[in-house]
């Protein structure tokens, strides 16, 4: 019997390196050929993530074409890299390659509805190139809109092409300072989105000052857009002001909020939001209440802070929709195929104590296509990807930008601090 028992007890032993040495080949399996991880995050709860391309020069907007490939704008170098996907066991791997040539993008990159046109932009223009997504090959480049130079400090230009409104593309421009005076009046041509008819700008080539039509104007630093996948409406990401004062008091480190803006559908022919302003540079979101010592200002209340032009009124303006702490940097959103989660990337800031930021977080939404939460909530979203150590960031640490859907529901995210763009299951 004791024979038996030191028997038994050898092969439970052997069975467990063996089940050790089966679990180590299936996390190299798992890993893609070629890709060393740079940087490390912490996962929420059902939620893991893999790295599946490593040393991009700078990846910033990500976009899926027609036939399933991810499409990166690269910032250093200025071009566009075609990320094939190819599933790796259970994991998703890709090949890679330049498709466009250098110096034409610097973050926007997005592809018309009908797949057969990639857009991208940098400080000057947009770029339109024929594109067979099939054979994933661009033809010619094009400047289709032109005269986008702000001299600031806000050099992104964030561009969509609407799916519900195939001929609709539109396009962003930023500050150029922290506060730009001149943007209370919107023939400044800065802080706005301006949507362009597809077919006149590849026909005749516009100005941003001069073509297209506002759809939100008083928006400081717009990095990141969407449209709903089933509602329809157009989202942004804003990035607010810093360092600001309220009745001399330093309250920047806690405010303003960041905020995501709802435009209403582009197919909508009532949509009451069309033109509206958002508050910059007079009005900012408030987001630590107590600090600011206002009685009367809710998170989202847009108020004026020292040192910018006054507004008759903020209440008047339109306020965001969804609010998250200050200096975040959100910098894209993008939902669930179902419309029911929305995931935003932030890329976190240099203007808090400690620094904040640097991972994904996701809000809930309703079949209505608005969020769960009210305006004044400061708990609407709810983190699946961070630092482990924001304490140590920016430097070595993973920055998300752009965010993208595959048809199995992954989420693809790039990172242009570390080079990388990783995979989230569980979204």
């Amino acid at each position: 019997m004791a024979r038996l028992h030191v028997l038994t007890a050898r092969l439970l032993a052997a069975w467990g390196v063996l089940v050790l040495f089966s679990m180590q080949l299936s996390l190299v399996s798992a890993q893609c050929p070629g890709v060393t991880k740079q940087s490390n995050q912490k996962m929420a709860s059902g939620y893991t993530s893999s790295v599946l391309a490593t040393g991009l020069k700078t990846p910033r907007g990500i976009v899926m074409d027609t036939e399933g490939a991810l499409l990166v704008s690269e910032q250093q170098g200025g071009a566009v890299r075609r990320l094939t996907l190819k599933e790796v066991g259970s994991n998703v791997c890709v090949d890679s390659n330049t498709i466009t040539n250098g110096e034409q993008t610097n973050h926007g990159v997005t592809v018309a509805a009908d797949g057969k046109t990639i857009f991208v932009s940098n400080l000057q223009k947009v770029t339109a190139y024929p594109y067979d997504p099939v054979a994933g090959t661009v033809g010619t480049g094009k400047t289709v809109i032109s005269n986008m130079q702000n001299n600031g400090p806000h050099p992104t230009r964030a561009l969509l092409a609407s799916k519900f409104s195939p001929d609709t593309l539109l396009v962003t421009i930023g500050s150029n300072a922290n506060v730009d005076t001149a943007t209370t009046a919107q023939s400044a041509g800065r802080c706005m989105i301006k949507k362009f008819s597809i077919k006149e700008i590849t026909a005749n080539p516009a100005t941003y000052s001069a073509g297209g039509e506002v759809l939100g104007w008083g928006l400081r630093n717009l990095v990141g857009m969407g449209e709903h996948p089933t509602d329809g409406g157009i989202w942004s990401v804003e990035n607010s002001m810093d360092d600001i004062r309220l009745n001399s008091k330093d309250v920047h480190n806690e405010n303003p909020a960041e905020k995501a803006n709802y435009h209403g559908r582009l197919n909508d022919t009532d949509n009451k939001l069309k033109g509206a302003n958002y508050g910059y540079p007079s009005c900012v979101p408030a987001w630590d209440t107590g600090l600011l010592g206002v009685s009367t200002l809710s998170v989202g209340s847009l108020f004026a802070p020292d040192g910018v032009p006054k507004a008759t009124d903020c209440a008047s303006r339109q306020p965001g929709r969804i609010h998250f702490p200050s200096h975040t940097a959100p910098l894209d959103i993008k939902w669930t195929p179902d419309g029911l989660t929305a995931y935003v990337s932030f890329h976190g800031s240099w203007d808090r104590r400690p620094p904040d930021g640097y991972r994904v977080m996701k809000v809930a939404f309703g079949p209505d296509g608005q969020p769960v939460a009210p305006l004044t909530s400061k708990t609407a979203a709810v983190t699946i990807m961070e630092n482990p150590n924001t304490g140590s960031c920016p430097s070595g640490c993973f920055r998300p930008v752009g965010l993208a859907f595959d048809s199995k529901k992954r989420l693809f995210v790039s990172s242009d601090s570390t080079g990388e763009i990783y995979v989230i299951y569980g979204a």
